[in-house]
């Protein structure tokens, strides 16, 4: 039987807006039904993207975030009306500058599909820097920010008199030399359930401040420092609010104990400077075992 897809390399059959998966020939009038096909249910997606082009996750009027292109790449994946969108869920916003690597979303497919295919159909339509990693089905009830039990952080830092230039805007940069006991010290500090007020900018959303830190670790790798948070969830900058307290006491211009006291004190006033964007990744959430959420994926090995 001839496919009644057209003689295209470009276009691999299952994988065109509004065209069912391969070895599914169809007349042009089922390929129309197939759009209004029985949805297939609610859809988990890893999504892993470099933040340098864009203005964080959440949606702007300008276009120009990453839920703005990953909304509009499904909707061209299954073929709806230019300018309409497939909405989205993620579990954690990231803000400008900030990359993830395994970021979790959910939507409600309008459009039967296999799976994989969600994958790479819609790959064909995101820009080079934001990926789906992976994807599965999920129950109606999923929700990948309030099913989600943790997240987890990794800051990159480069120390080095001079600043970054092949890995500019991957990694942080400091000048100074950093002492790894000294930080490792006042890490201490923040394990537990504290009330992050401190670290917390005044734009947070958050109902509570109160947040379980379960894990910290900070190692070097020749000149380049790797801070890894966990925690139940965080705050708007908390994570860039706690490298800016954890490098000043590396350089030396706190003491360890410092971070105690300003975790007591609750007043972001107090606390360091915001660092900068650059080198934060948020490497994704973590679920229940029984949902079967991948926790890996292969970008989780490219850092150091």
């Amino acid at each position: 039987m001839n496919s009644p897809f057209p003689e295209d390399p470009a276009i691999t059959p299952g994988l065109a807006p509004g065209r069912p998966e391969a070895g599914t020939p169809t007349t042009p009038e089922q390929d129309g039904a197939a759009i209004a096909a029985t949805p297939a249910g609610r859809v988990a997606l890893g999504i892993a993207y470099r933040g340098l082009r864009y203005h964080g996750w959440q949606s702007q009027p300008d276009g120009n975030t990453v839920q703005d292109k990953l909304e509009r790449a499904l909707a061209e994946f299954v073929g709806l009306p230019r300018g309409e969108v497939v909405p989205t869920v993620c579990a954690g916003r990231t803000d400008a500058g900030v990359h993830a690597l395994n970021q979790v979303v959910h939507f409600d497919a309008p459009v039967a599909r296999e799976i994989f295919s969600w994958v790479r159909g819609t790959n064909r339509y995101l820009p080079e820097d934001i990926a789906v990693q992976w994807a599965r089905n999920v129950e109606p009830g999923f929700h990948a920010r309030n099913g989600a039990r943790g997240r987890r952080y990794a800051f990159l830092v480069r120390e080095s008199a001079v600043r970054p230039a092949i890995e500019a805007g991957l990694c942080g940069w400091v000048f100074r030399p950093l002492d790894l006991d000294d930080m490792r010290a006042a890490a201490q500090a923040l394990i537990g359930e504290h009330d992050f007020s401190a670290f917390r900018s005044s734009q947070c959303q958050a109902l509570s401040p109160v947040k379980q830190m379960r894990r910290i670790e900070i190692n070097r790798i020749g000149d380049y420092w790797r801070f890894d948070f966990e925690a139940s969830a965080f705050l708007h900058h908390m994570v860039r609010n706690l490298m800016g307290c954890l490098l000043a006491v590396g350089s030396g211009t706190r003491s360890p104990e410092w971070v105690s006291e300003v975790l007591a004190a609750r007043d972001r006033k107090v606390a360091a400077p915001t660092f900068a964007p650059d080198g934060l990744y948020f490497l994704g959430p973590t679920y229940d075992a029984e949902l079967d959420i991948p926790r890996e994926v292969a970008a989780l090995n490219w850092l150091p």
